[in-house]
């Protein structure tokens, strides 16, 4: 068995860590900052509690494979999971109203039916299973298998476009699905907000994001009790059960190669670590920058390029109670003048001081490309959160925005990576797991299969079976 370093606390990089050291490896994770987590942190102040990352599961089987994979515990006995329900609620931008249940696609139907009118939910069912046949056609290469060295066939639009008359237009882009096939405004900012919520923008994001909201209307949405950081803490301490070495405040200023392959790390006290195999999950775009890899093998590195997209955050401390009948997600939908929000209001006792008060969080996609004011932006969306939250402005106590820049002092980079997704030109294919460099792996967000809770615990999974069985691992089966 050999020793292993892995760059990064992430949750993709700690559920490799756990794997490869339940395969009789010696696993050392070196952290740049405090704490384990990455993207999943935690902001507490005065009695109130807040998930500054992802505040929802969806897929949680990939979790609770890595938690059978690596202990006798389970994942329920390690946190507690519950369905959302509804799983979201959307107020759009001409004040109509929908609840859609978790994971049903009869429930979906008959409410934007009921909503929108008659006809509008078999449009999104019709739309539904088109998009089934996408996830059907990319599920294993796209989440469960390492990406080939050759992704010609991950290049091409998965997304059955319907017929016109006797021939079959081309549909490229999520926004020529929504014109084409969903045609009410309000369905098209359903879609639309599907992508948003994964970072894409909608206009620009391909056919094949039709996976998103399938994957979340057939598997459901998951709350983590405590907030999902506390999940973060439970694959933590699985690592810990498994002997997992954590070194925090230790930044990796460069990996060390001898010979043509990775056998170490350099830390900035200028400490040498060496290793077998190196994991790195930090983000693809700071190794660049940082020159983690030396700026001479640039060129034989993957030229996964990030999207732009960023999330501003505004955490609400607001006094009195959740309403009956308040809804734990609402998508406050834009309408080019205000941003789509998405408003949080988990009903856990563990995020607020008592009964009497409530943890909202509120955030938003942003462009990173276009320079804007965070303070005004947040307060648009704490704006659009008062259509969510019934007396908003005279129940809030005190509010923290989280900008792209706080996201960068956590992660090391403001954007925020996307899953993987397959289309013409292959431009949605991130960092394959295996690098150019032999010995070093990506896990995390940032690599195949992509960013997201579920994806990037999946990679975990794919760079342990990569170094425990080798080049032919084809993944879960």
């Amino acid at each position: 068995m050999g020793r292993i370093v892995v760059i990064g606390a992430g949750l993709g990089a700690m559920a490799a860590a756990a794997r490869l050291a339940v395969a009789g490896h010696t696993v050392t994770v070196y952290e740049r900052t405090s704490t384990y987590g990455g993207a999943v942190g935690r902001f507490e102040r005065e009695g109130f509690a807040f998930d500054t990352g992802p505040g929802l599961l969806h897929l949680p089987a990939v979790y609770r494979d890595l938690f059978v994979k690596t202990g006798k515990r389970p994942l329920e006995e390690c946190v507690g999971l519950s369905q959302v329900d509804p799983a979201a609620r959307h107020v759009f931008a001409d004040g109509t109203r929908v609840d859609l249940p978790n994971a049903s696609r009869a429930g979906t139907v008959a409410a934007l039916d009921a909503a929108l009118g008659a006809g509008a939910g078999e449009r999104w069912g019709d739309f539904l299973v088109r998009a089934r046949e996408a996830w059907d056609r990319t599920r294993r290469p796209l989440l469960e298998e390492p990406r080939p060295a050759d992704p010609k066939a991950l290049a091409r639009e998965p997304y059955p476009a319907p017929k016109a008359g006797l021939l079959r237009r081309p549909t490229r882009t999520l926004a020529q699905v929504g014109e084409r096939e969903l045609r009410d405004p309000r369905l098209i900012a359903l879609l639309d907000s599907y992508a948003e919520a994964y970072g894409f923008p909608a206009a620009d994001a391909p056919a094949s994001a039709a996976v998103l909201p399938y994957m979340e209307q057939s598997f459901g949405s998951w709350y983590v009790a405590g907030g999902i950081r506390a999940l973060a803490e439970a694959v933590y301490e699985r690592c810990r059960e498994r002997r997992v070495e954590f070194v925090f405040d230790a930044r990796v200023d460069e990996v060390v190669t001898e010979g043509g392959r990775a056998a170490g790390v350099r830390l900035e006290s200028g400490e040498t670590v060496a290793a077998d195999h190196v994991v790195a999950g930090a983000p693809v775009p700071a190794l660049y920058r940082e020159q983690v890899v030396p700026w001479e093998r640039a060129d034989e590195w993957p030229a996964f390029q990030g999207h732009g997209t960023g999330r501003l955050t505004v955490l609400l401390a607001l006094r009195g109670g959740r309403e009956e009948g308040a809804a734990h997600r609402t998508v406050v939908h834009g309408d080019g003048s205000r941003p789509t929000a998405t408003v949080l209001r988990p009903d856990d006792p563990a995020l607020r001081p008592d009964a009497d008060h409530e943890s909202v969080t509120v955030s938003a996609r942003v462009d990173l490309a276009r320079g804007q004011d965070w303070s005004e932006l947040a307060g648009r969306l704490v704006e659009a959160a008062g259509r969510a939250v019934p007396g908003l402005a005279e129940r809030l106590l005190w509010q923290e925005v989280r900008t792209p820049e706080d996201v960068r002092e956590a992660t090391g980079t403001a954007e925020v990576p996307g899953p993987a997704l397959a289309d013409a030109r292959g431009r949605w294919l991130p960092a394959a797991n295996v690098s150019p460099v032999p010995g070093l792996y990506f896990a995390g967000g940032w690599s195949h299969p992509g960013g997201g809770l579920a994806h990037a615990g999946m990679s975990g999974a794919l760079v342990a079976g990569l170094i425990v069985e080798g080049a032919e691992f084809r993944g879960s089966q």
